[in-house]
């Protein structure tokens, strides 16, 4: 989620999915390395998956063929398509908070 937010820039998920990962254990250097891109100290089992949706998040949700085959050699068919329907959810709320942000500030005139 981390990875993919830090690709999209939205503020509002980036809050939450930052909130999720120290819940979930993650340090605020492990959150602050994912927010730049930074996958160094991922998980060896995590690293494709997360390489992945960087790649999904930049291609704007059109991965190369290869890339997807990689995750379905990984990961398998079902864990795959879990993948994408996570993927797809985190890009629509990236999308609506960004949407969002850009509203606030036409209607306050760029002052927030």
């Amino acid at each position: 989620m981390l990875a993919v937010t830090a690709v999209n820039g939205c503020r509002y998920c980036s809050y939450f999915h930052t909130g999720q990962a120290l819940k979930s254990g993650i340090t605020a250097e492990e959150i602050s390395n994912l927010l730049a891109g930074d996958i160094d100290n991922c998980p060896h089992d995590e690293t494709v998956a997360v390489v992945y949706a960087q790649h999904w998040a930049e291609s704007d949700a059109h991965p190369d063929p290869e890339a997807v085959l990689r995750l379905q050699q990984t990961y398998g068919h079902e864990k795959t398509e879990a993948i994408h329907s996570l993927l797809r959810m985190i890009r629509m709320a990236n999308l609506l908070g960004n949407s969002w942000d850009y509203l606030i500030y036409r209607i306050s005139f760029g002052r927030k």
